[in-house]
């Protein structure tokens, strides 16, 4: 039996679960009886090979699958005990933000990039917003770096500060999850390097859930690892889920030690 719960071992309250959660994708079934929980103030690694269900599991928590129409669910995912299937999806986005594989900063300055989410959620006290802006940058790490070009516009920075800014922009609306997808797949090692680093600061108030394809940055990076394969009719399902370290050393199944050596995906 696949362990995939960890309220046993960690005093850590759980704040993502999900339970028997399939999707399809019109006939397809991209997930299949997918069962979880993530503690909070964490980091979850999702890895696997490519095809595998992991970055939709991610775009899940926050209900961006959405999107597209022939999308069907099954099952529940809880946030703090609560379906979220059943939430305002406007209101889940404020709680869970998302960070994407490629900086995508809005052609608009750094301070409107950060204040974007905050705006259009109706702040509109200019002392709080500026109080806003200058803590989701440090929280960032890139205040430092930016504080005297606010005005300059974001799309000027280099690609792991633009990254950088995009993760300050999630952290501008006050979420309790972050969802990272390959967020330095794109970058130099430095920047990556710094981005992990960022990642490690930010666990202090967020639980951060992320997809990558990179082995060495899901062992430095990530508290905890979900292992995700698929069948042969290509349905995504979680092959195992544990520390980090048990993952990497000691892995239960396999499929997971397989996959890890190198040996598929």
């Amino acid at each position: 039996m696949v362990i995939t719960s960890l309220e046993e071992k960690k005093p850590n309250k759980s704040k993502i679960i999900a339970r028997n959660f399939d999707l399809f994708y019109g006939d397809f079934q991209a997930l299949k009886d997918i069962n979880v929980t993530m503690p909070q103030n964490s980091i979850t690694a999702i890895i696997g090979p490519s095809g595998c269900g992991k970055s939709t599991f991610l775009r899940s928590i926050n209900r961006m699958n959405e999107l597209i129409p022939s999308v069907k669910t099954s099952g529940e995912i809880l946030m703090d005990g609560e379906d979220i299937y059943t939430q305002d999806v406007v209101e889940l986005r404020k709680t869970v933000g998302m960070v994407f594989q490629r900086p995508n900063p809005f052609p608009k300055s750094i301070f409107d990039n950060v204040a974007y989410g905050p705006r259009a959620h109706g702040l509109k006290n200019k002392n709080i917003l500026e109080e806003l802006v200058e803590k989701s940058l440090t929280d960032a790490a890139l205040w430092d770096e930016v504080k005297d070009d606010l005005h300059k516009s974001g799309l000027a920075l280099s690609g792991g500060q633009q990254q950088r800014l995009c993760i300050a922009r999630a952290l501008a609306v006050e979420p309790q999850v972050i969802l990272m997808d390959e967020p330095a797949s794109a970058l130099d090692p430095i920047a990556t390097l710094k981005i992990e680093e960022l990642i490690q600061n930010l666990k202090k108030e967020y639980t951060i859930v992320i997809v990558t394809h990179n082995m060495q940055q899901a062992a430095r990076a990530s508290d905890y690892t979900m292992v995700f394969n698929m069948y042969p009719d290509r349905s995504g399902y979680i092959v195992e889920y544990g520390e980090t370290s048990q993952i990497f050393t000691n892995p239960r199944e396999k499929t997971t030690e397989d996959y890890i050596s190198g040996r598929f995906g």
